[in-house]
């Protein structure tokens, strides 16, 4: 009988010593016992975006494609991170000299300021967005 009793005790022990690993921020433990949860950061209020890419075009374009009807659509919050996502179109110039039409890129914005910039592709949401001359 004893030896019962200290097999069951000894495997309660075990399985409350191993729940322990398990104590996320929502487990039914006391709050000493469970992880904190990660702050995530506050997001970046909406940008202005017609401000932010008439004074940092070179950062959007490079300066001999002599950006011309630059027009530019509402921000997106980013799926990841606190910054924010635009649609920029332009009429551009190869370095040849010839023109390359109308090109759309993507820019990123974090605390008011151009981070990234990339292409547009067909999966993208430009097509459909409204834009705006700045």
């Amino acid at each position: 009988m004893l030896r019962i009793v200290a097999h069951v005790a000894l495997l309660v022990g075990a399985l409350a010593l191993g729940a322990c690993g398990f104590a996320d921020s929502r487990a039914p433990v006391p709050e000493f016992m469970r992880l904190k949860e990660a702050e995530q950061p506050s997001p970046d209020p909406p940008p202005d975006v017609k401000r932010v890419v008439r004074e940092q075009i070179d950062v959007v374009f490079i300066n001999t494609s002599y950006p011309r009807e630059v027009h530019v659509a509402p921000p997106h919050h980013e799926v990841r991170g606190p910054g924010w996502t635009a649609c920029v179109r332009a009429q551009l110039t190869s370095a040849t000299g010839s023109a390359l039409g109308l090109q759309t890129y993507i820019v990123t914005i974090t605390g008011g300021k151009v981070i990234d910039r990339r292409r547009a592709e067909a999966d993208d949401i430009c097509g459909s967005e409204l834009y705006e001359p700045i």
